[in-house]
């Protein structure tokens, strides 16, 4: 393998991130499995994991990272931070074309940057190979259970970035014992679902069938998890096809009003594309039968999938109310027959070290031997590649009239 030095770059972002693409322990692994790859830290003051624990595992930490081959991050790098003629790999938030970074890949071009995007690292089957979905739904069921406590005063969890970690926050579960008979609602079958149900199942909730969950009462809280054939179904009446949905949502209509009688709690955890149905209308939640007063949108799309998700909140204060009789947003908790919501829209923040750790198995496993392989990055790298040589790549074309 050709030598190559990757530098660990420090978060600029504001209010910033405490993540990291390796940890301290992960880079003595890499370097371990790719003899001819160096790993060197930008020292941070804010990292989950301190300079000091790099230092310690013989980790190079220094202030300038300028001189590596390639600068690794976690969100976008601010662009004044940003130099020229290098590699980089970062979480960009451009490919949908979001107003908020258009300025950001201008200046990548301008300044003849090499985009690498782990969100667009695929296998041949177009799944994504790094992703810190998982524990955006440990965080977004755990705040979901904190939330729907101190609004009917039943305990008090402490929130999840007050944790060490994973296995500090499961130390609070058992607090959830005190919950009456609700029913819970996981939407959704990947990884931030599945983050979600682990939770759950941790806490000892029962899980139960979607049928027994429409039709039956129970004395204990359960839970089910949905599909979007669960909860969707072909306006033309013709028989469900998940492919079909996936290509064509908006010939799809919701159904998810059988559940709103019975549902104290929904997690929002399933993936929704703009022309998709929503979950269910504001004028809904003003109906008789709409019981759901507590929600964890962990998907956080601002009037997306859920129409009372209006704002994303932020890690130090997650909730807001919705009052359904004036369909206006008013501090949480603030009378018993709002709705509460829980949109904050970076989760995996509130358990840096753990998502770390997940996030630098995956890197070492799925994208690494393709950014190291003998002959130079191959297709898997190429293919998450937007911009190089000052260019768009032909893939990202697209962007061009959002950067022009």
């Amino acid at each position: 393998m050709r030598p190559i030095t990757i530098g660990l770059i420090r978060e600029g972002k504001t209010p910033p991130d405490k993540r990291v693409p390796l940890t301290p322990k992960k880079c003595v692994e890499a370097q371990d499995q790719f003899p001819g790859l160096t790993l060197v830290a930008q020292a941070s003051e804010v990292r989950a994991f301190a300079d000091r624990e790099y230092h310690d595992l013989g980790i190079e930490v220094r202030a300038d990272v300028a001189d590596c081959d390639v600068l690794m991050g976690v969100k976008e790098v601010p662009v004044a931070e940003l130099l020229p003629n290098k590699t980089y790999f970062f979480f960009s938030h451009t490919v949908k074309k979001q107003p908020a970074n258009r300025e950001l890949l201008r200046q990548v071009l301008a300044r003849n940057i090499t985009l690498i995007d782990y969100e667009l690292l695929t296998n041949e089957r177009g799944e994504r190979i790094v992703a810190f979905g998982r524990w955006a739904g440990i965080v977004g069921a755990y705040n979901g259970l904190l939330t729907y406590g101190r609004k009917h005063h039943l305990y008090h969890l402490k929130p999840a970035y007050e944790c060490v970690d994973m296995e500090d926050m499961q130390e609070e579960f058992f607090k959830v014992k005190k919950l009456p008979p609700i029913k819970m609602v996981v939407t959704g079958s990947g990884r931030v679902a599945q983050g979600a149900v682990e939770v759950l199942d941790l806490m000892g909730i029962r899980r139960v069938s979607v049928y027994d969950y429409l039709y039956l009462d129970f004395n204990e809280p359960v839970y089910t998890q949905l599909r979007s054939s669960d909860y969707n179904r072909r306006r033309d009446g013709r028989v469900w096809d998940t492919p079909d949905f996936h290509r064509n949502p908006q010939e799809y209509e919701s159904t998810f009003q059988n559940f709103l009688p019975v549902t104290n709690l929904l997690i929002a955890c399933a993936y929704w594309h703009p022309a998709a149905p929503r979950l269910f209308s504001e004028e809904d939640t003003r109906r008789a039968h709409f019981r759901i007063d507590t929600i964890a949108d962990v998907t956080c799309d601002i009037d997306g999938s859920i129409p009372t998700t209006r704002r994303s909140t932020t890690i130090q204060e997650p909730a807001f109310d919705y009052d359904p009789a004036t369909g206006q947003l008013a501090p949480p908790y603030s009378a018993p027959h709002h709705l509460t919501v829980m949109a904050v829209d970076n989760l995996p923040c509130e358990l840096p070290r753990n998502a770390s750790r997940d996030f630098g198995r995956q890197l070492i496993a799925n994208v690494l031997p393709h950014l190291l392989a003998e002959n130079g990055p191959d297709e898997v790298i190429r293919r998450a590649t937007i911009a190089t040589n000052g260019q768009l790549t032909e893939r990202y074309h697209y962007l061009a009239d959002y950067v022009a």
